[in-house]
């Protein structure tokens, strides 16, 4: 359509609608709307390849009237590099038309277009290159339709415009295969159909960069990508795997290369403002540029840089770090790559420049710094000759550090060329997607693929800028990733601000040992306090149940094993209180033994003193199984052999007691009561009584028997061995039953306490029940509140204090009156009663 001012008045607008909606002609055209796009670069070929480049990286604005056509976009800032992958691909094609191998007999072409880096002439270029120029003529009964004018697209070199180009091709399924477009979103198949690349999907550049940083322990980091879908989408995947991984980004800003400077100075600021130490850079080659060379005005030195792709092995942007601000910087590039040839072909540009070519003339103008004359008359100060020699020249076009990204645009166009070449080898039976089922090597031994996203392996190499003495910066590779093996490192790194050691970039130091984190109000999970750990744990976490946290809350030690023992003080006492009252008793045993004859001994009843005295003897000696650490065995005797021996101890007394006041009932008048209660009846009684307890202790032992017990509850910081009693309801019987022996002792003594003094014992065993009594119902109080071993020293306190109650109460007057009162142990003194009452 060719190109008028529009008329002001609508009306004139529709009418010249209606006109050109009317009018008839013998031969109707399928018009182009819009100006042709001509290649920049061209060639005729049987098969026509299409490509897409920024030769030149921005346009000129221009504010649009609304009142006329807009203009085309007026290109500025030529690229280099750009210029380096279109003649990497010129490079590709003429070698396989020179091949006898591959696509034999058939010539390859191309139409190359500038895109000056805007996404809409991006879609224009892809649209002039499958519908091509040229008006088609066709009669009124046809459709304008017909075949593609190229059968492959190489390009785009950025994710945004190759997103755009991708949507417009994806139904016409015209493969576009891009060499340096990483955005993972470009692997949806459902959007992006015909969508091919060469280069690995930043789904795994994004999570090895943040497996990166969590390798040296960076925890706290800032954010700064570029604002469209490389960055935005790269930088998403980046912060939900760092998420995962534990990592909390302070800051995460974006800015694109067209944006005010106030932007990207509030940016710098915001750096500057920050406490991380540690930078993840997610930019285009070009938006680096742009950050660099404000980041330089401002000397903001002393960060790790960790960079993507796009630009950590760019020569160019180092060149431009004057100021050494990402020295050390890590990251993550393509493989080294090596393209035999290809370096003295991207030098020989001297034909397209005699060729007219405007394009090229603006590039030899800028890479030589010199000027064509366009008249004689022109004043140039460097004038081009056209046979400048590119050996002397050292710019970004001349450097091949980005070869690794040369053999990508390499790789797509032999892509193309196989899946032609299997096309015309398979008979017309191929379907569509032919393409993506290649799998080659190149001449030096690259293995080509694609996986069912169109994605080729991923594989990387981690990146370390070292300066030399000279300042010049070299390109080291430290270590490999892949999606495999993952990081992988075989060097030494050099860090920012030449440090020695790995720089540290986290919000909150690693609490030490002995503390925990406790979050900070407000802020990322990274930052937190440390406050003091519980007394029984180390780091937080609860030392084993026998163990318990040293002073320094740094180690956990065994917990000290606590019992009643013969070799502390307290056990070494009732101990030798024990011994001293076996003693005691074996002492009186044989008083009474030599005396045995006497009438003292012999009135009150000789048998059941001696037996009483056996039996106080095993209760002296009881108590020291008490003593010592808990086992099976020794907690089953201890309170075993104390309810047994304790009940023989009473049922002699209260044998005792019933023999003084069968006695007495026996002087009475027409009374006999002796001879129901005779030696056979005292004895059967005392065995009587003593078996009820064994019963109940063999019944306890059967059902729920005591058992050593670990105690981790009276102390903190220590266990408690002692003896569980199994079942409390056989303790407390085994209890009960010497309560109720006692307290028939008690009453009885008590009834017979008014008789002739001469005659018997009951008021000394009533004071000895009394005391019985009062000592054990002092003990159960006692027992229950006292914790650890201090209850068991209670339970033989009682023991022993009522087992010398017993012993002093009732046998010590009468050894006072056999080895000190000789006089009163006579039969007389006994039958008198006018005797002292001295019993």
């Amino acid at each position: 359509m060719s190109t008028h001012r529009w008329p002001e008045q609508g009306c004139a607008l529709l009418q010249l609608y209606l006109l050109m909606s009317f009018s008839q002609s013998e031969e109707s055209l399928c018009r182009r709307r819009g100006d042709p796009d001509i290649p920049q670069l061209s060639k005729d070929g049987e098969i026509m390849l299409g490509g897409i480049f920024s030769f030149h990286s921005s346009w000129k604005n221009k504010e649009n009237t609304y009142s006329e056509e807009p203009q085309p976009l007026e290109c500025i800032s030529l690229n280099f590099r750009e210029f380096q992958f279109a003649q990497t691909m010129r490079f590709a094609i003429e070698e396989i038309n020179n091949s006898t191998d591959l696509l034999p007999g058939i010539s390859l072409g191309y139409s190359i277009h500038d895109t000056c880096g805007s996404i809409a002439r991006s879609v224009k270029v892809a649209l002039a290159l499958n519908n091509g120029n040229d008006n088609v003529s066709s009669n009124s009964e046809e459709s304008c339709n017909r075949r593609a004018q190229v059968q492959a697209i190489l390009g785009e070199t950025s994710s945004s415009p190759s997103t755009a180009i991708a949507t417009v091709l994806g139904p016409f399924q015209i493969p576009l295969i891009s060499h340096f477009a990483t955005c993972a979103c470009l692997s949806d198949k459902s959007k992006y159909p015909s969508f091919l690349r060469t280069v690995p999907s930043d789904y795994y550049q994004s999570r090895a960069l943040a497996q990166l940083v969590k390798h040296f322990g960076w925890t706290w980091v800032g954010a700064v990508r570029t604002n469209d879908d490389y960055g935005n989408n790269g930088m998403a995947t980046f912060t939900e795997t760092a998420e995962q991984l534990g990592i909390c980004l302070e800051y995460s800003v974006a800015f694109f290369r067209t944006d005010p400077s106030e932007k990207i100075q509030n940016i710098i600021e915001l750096i500057k403002a920050s406490t991380s130490k540690v930078i993840v850079a997610f930019l285009s080659h070009m938006d680096m540029d742009v950050l660099i060379h404000k980041l330089s005005n401002h000397n903001l030195t002393g960060y790790q840089w960790v960079g993507s792709e796009s630009w950590i092995f760019d020569s160019q942007i180092a060149a431009m770090d004057k100021n050494h601000i990402l020295d050390g910087a890590i990251g993550l590039s393509i493989p080294k790559a090596h393209v035999s040839a290809l370096k003295d072909f991207m030098f020989h540009v001297k034909p397209l420049i005699s060729s007219n070519n405007d394009l090229f003339t603006e590039f030899w103008e800028a890479l030589f710094s010199c000027k064509f004359k366009q008249s004689q008359s022109e004043e140039i100060q460097t004038e081009c000759t056209g046979h400048e020699d590119l050996t002397d020249v050292q710019n970004s076009f001349t450097d091949m550090s980005l070869m690794p990204i040369f053999n990508n645009v390499y790789k797509g166009v032999y892509a193309v060329a196989h899946a032609l070449h299997n096309i015309f080898e398979c008979n017309k039976t191929c379907n569509n997607s032919h393409i993506r089922k290649i799998h080659f090597q190149t001449k030096e031994g690259h293995e080509v693929y694609f996986n069912k996203y169109g994605d080729p392996a991923a594989k990387y190499e981690i990146i370390n800028w070292q300066p030399r003495d000279n300042g010049i910066v070299d390109f080291i590779s430290v270590g490999l990733y892949d999606d495999t093996v993952k990081l992988l490192f075989f060097s030494s790194f050099f860090w920012c601000f030449y440090l020695l050691q790995v720089p540290v970039s986290v919000c909150s130091e690693k609490c030490p040992p002995g503390t925990r984190k406790v979050l900070q109000k407000g802020k990322p999970v990274c930052c937190h306090d440390c406050v003091p750990c519980a007394e029984d744990s180390i780091t937080c976490v609860r030392c084993p149940l026998e163990s318990w946290s040293n002073e320094k809350r740094d180690a956990c030690v065994k917990k000290e094993a606590v019992f009643l023992s013969y070799e502390e003080i307290m056990g070494a006492l009732l101990t030798s209180v024990s011994l001293l009252g076996t003693c005691l008793t074996a002492a009186v045993a044989f008083i009474f033994f030599k005396y045995r004859k006497t009438p003292l001994v012999r009135a009150n009843n000789s048998e059941l003193s001696f037996l009483l005295l056996f039996s106080l003897t095993l209760c002296f000696l009881c108590s020291l199984t008490f003593i010592g650490q808990p086992s099976k065995w020794s907690c089953m005797l201890r309170h075993t052999a104390f309810g047994i021996t304790f009940v023989l101890c009473l049922s002699c007394v209260l044998g005792k007691t019933m023999v003084v006041l069968m006695a007495f009932k026996a002087t009475l008048p027409g009374r006999n009561a002796m001879k129901w209660f005779g030696p056979t009846q005292q004895r059967l009684s005392v065995l009587g009584f003593t078996f009820i307890q064994v019963i109940i202790c063999i019944l306890w032992l059967s059902i729920s028997p005591p058992f050593p017990f670990k105690n981790f509850k009276e102390y903190k910081d220590k266990i408690i061995l002692e003896c569980a009693l199994g079942s409390a309801v056989g303790f407390w019987s085994v209890l009960g039953y010497i309560g109720l022996l006692a307290m028939l002792c008690f009453i009885f003594a008590f009834l017979a306490r008014k008789l002739p003094d001469n005659f018997n014992e009951a008021k000394f065993i009533t004071f000895s029940m009394l005391i019985f009594c009062a000592v054990w119902l002092t003990f159960i109080p006692a027992y229950v509140s006292s914790p650890g071993k201090f209850s068991v020293a209670v339970e033989i306190f009682a023991i022993l204090a009522s087992s010398f109650g017993l012993l002093i109460c009732i046998f010590i007057p009468k050894c006072y009156i056999m080895l000190l009162k000789p006089e009163r142990n006579t039969k007389k003194h006994m039958m008198g009663k006018g005797a002292s009452k001295s019993i």
